[in-house]
């Protein structure tokens, strides 16, 4: 007997806690629980505590609130230009109505899938590669905008479609790396080209303008040297004529100036002029002029009485004057000619005693 009531005391336990868990229901945050009462909908169950029937009403389903993702598999589609590529699609959906969620639509993710294959295939069928490749914004645009429409009266709501993978065949992958290649080629060749020529350009027109300002400076150098020459010209024109020297002084500064002539390096030739026998004359003819009582003609003297050492000292000067062109020049001397200008001088001088000698009264 106490064996039967404690059986019975155990199934009555059992019996309430079954009913407990059956009656008590705890719904978390962002999740909807259908609930049936013999096999048709009753309610939905917010988040929360919630009671229900024992052994008459059931959790249908639980539904989840929250924003998901979904990644469809690569899908082949074909484009305008007959050519096979492969599309992934990633999916943002979130369920709005989670009644018609479960009572309108079976499996709502297999729809959303297969009216994603054939969105694409109407969108990407009307395109070629290229803008295929190209337009990926236009075709998440027309694919929400056909989901979004679709998928409303299921109670989904498509936030967002983005396509994560266009792949087009391998030998057309191939084919555009050759053409891009190929591209960038004729890039880099058209600005190496236009780099080469803007050098060019340039270099050129720095060497124009270094050649004007090369030449501006070489003008403006030689006019103003000109300028500095004729400045010294009338200069020395003024002086001169300022001075009013007679032919004697500019004789003996002829004489004077033929050692610097013939003290360059390169001189190997040196040519008396005829003129230095004139200088000659006159420098004889000053140096007579030195005699008492010279006029235009020599007069009559005692050339012993003739200031000899004014003679000697002329004479000693042209005879420096001679050697320093014979060492400057360092050429022998011309044959039939004077020996040197010393032999010139000797023979003035003498030719001066003569000619004093001659006009003087015999005794």
């Amino acid at each position: 007997m106490d064996v039967l009531l404690g059986v019975i005391a155990f199934v009555v336990v059992l019996l309430v806690a079954v009913t407990l868990v059956k009656t008590v229901r705890i719904v978390p945050q962002q999740r909807n629980d259908i609930v049936q009462r013999l096999g048709r909908y009753n309610r939905t169950l917010d988040p929360g505590l919630h009671l229900l029937v024992p052994f008459m009403d059931k959790v249908y389903q639980r539904v989840n609130m929250r924003e998901a993702v979904q990644s469809f598999p690569p899908q082949p589609v074909i484009t305008s230009d007959n050519l096979v590529v492969s599309i992934d699609t990633v999916l943002y959906y979130r369920v709005v109505d989670s009644v018609r969620a479960v009572y309108e639509i079976v499996d709502y993710l297999q729809a959303i899938e297969q009216l994603t294959v054939t969105t694409l295939r109407n969108v990407i069928g009307s395109m070629d590669l290229e803008k295929a490749l190209t337009s990926r914004d236009e075709i998440n645009q027309h694919l929400s905008a056909v989901l979004d429409e679709t998928t409303g009266r299921w109670g989904i709501k498509v936030t967002r479609v983005e396509i994560k993978a266009i792949e087009p065949p391998p030998s057309i992958r191939d084919s555009m790396e050759k053409q891009m290649r190929a591209e960038r080629d004729r890039r880099a060749a058209i600005l190496n080209a236009e780099g080469v020529k803007q050098a060019q350009i340039l270099t050129a027109d720095g060497d124009r303008q270094g050649a004007i300002l090369r030449a501006q400076g070489e003008r403006e150098a030689r006019i103003l040297q000109a300028e500095g020459q004729a400045k010294a010209i009338q200069t020395v024109f003024n002086a001169v004529h300022a001075a009013d020297p007679d032919p004697k002084v500019l004789a003996y500064q002829y004489l004077q100036a033929l050692p610097q002539i013939a003290a360059g390096q390169a001189n190997k030739v040196w040519i008396i002029p005829a003129e230095m026998t004139k200088a000659l004359e006159g420098i004889g003819a000053s140096l007579s002029g030195l005699l008492p009582g010279a006029t235009g003609v020599a007069a009559p003297v005692d050339v012993d009485a003739a200031p000899r050492e004014a003679i000697d000292e002329a004479l000693a000067a042209a005879r420096s004057a001679a050697e320093e062109s014979e060492e400057a020049t360092g050429l022998p001397r011309l044959a039939g000619a004077p020996a040197s200008a010393e032999s010139l001088l000797g023979e003035s001088a003498k030719q001066i005693e003569q000619a004093a000698r001659d006009q003087q009264p015999e005794h």
